[in-house]
């Protein structure tokens, strides 16, 4: 069964677009692929949600949400103002192993961070992870602040076992700050797992031939890609020596 489990470090960090990444390369590969996001918050009943912005980025991959409550709270939080009921882990992980039955690869997007309350009871997408047997591919933002929650979310899996394959940055800045430049080379040792990618900022703005033909330059060959940490960490380096003599 192959799933991933994609979460971030906390909301707004690119986890739908890395999502789509994902999905891109994967269907590049000749995979089918679906996509499942448990619970989508924040959106109304006719308006478009995080699998819709997936589709309309990958093109040819099934997309599936489980629960939609109206407002951008924690999912227990949200169904509980709406008066629904909420999604619980062994639901999703029952509707996951459906899918991985009629598909070579199941993405599940999580809501904002990895211990987000899914229900009343306390369940979180660690626990789907867990109740699957999925590895976990961590979101990450790109500037001052991410460390301490990329380490917190490291630690948070490694005292559930839980496998970590690594950490992308969801939005990489077209002109990254100190923090951002010093930070790629941190984020592994904070994650306490590699650096497979980072997804330039913008580029959910996309067509959709564009964005499925630029997805792999984003990741690393573990995820299907051709991202080369070494490299693009290098690179970053260079620009910022240029920067600091300029400054002198």
């Amino acid at each position: 069964m192959a799933v991933i489990v994609v979460t971030g470090t906390g909301t707004e960090v690119g986890k739908t677009v890395v999502t789509a990444a994902l999905a891109a390369v994967a269907r590049a590969q000749g995979l089918d692929v679906a996509v499942v996001k448990p619970a989508q918050t924040g959106v109304g009943r006719r308006e478009e949600g995080d699998v819709d912005e997936v589709r309309r980025l990958v093109g040819d991959v099934a997309v599936f949400e489980l629960a939609r409550y109206p407002e951008p709270l924690a999912p227990a939080t949200a169904a509980r103002r709406a008066g629904m009921d909420a999604v619980r882990p062994q639901e999703v992980v029952e509707a996951v192993e459906k899918l991985a039955g009629e598909h070579d690869l199941v993405l599940v997007e999580g809501a904002g961070g990895l211990l987000v309350r899914l229900d009343e009871d306390g369940g979180t997408l660690a626990d789907v992870a867990r109740l699957l047997g999925a590895p976990v591919l961590v979101v990450a933002a790109a500037g001052l602040g991410t460390l301490n929650a990329t380490a917190l979310t490291g630690e948070a899996l490694r005292a559930r076992e839980l496998e970590q394959l690594g950490v992308v940055v969801g939005s990489w800045p077209g002109e990254p700050d100190l923090a951002a430049r010093c930070n790629l080379a941190d984020l592994p040792e904070a994650a306490g797992a590699p650096l497979l990618g980072a997804v330039p900022a913008g580029v959910g703005t996309l067509a959709s031939a564009e964005f499925r033909a630029r997805a792999g330059s984003w990741l690393a060959p573990l995820l299907g890609g051709s991202w080369d940490a070494d490299v693009f960490t290098a690179d970053t380096f260079t620009a910022d020596t240029f920067t600091a003599a300029a400054v002198r």
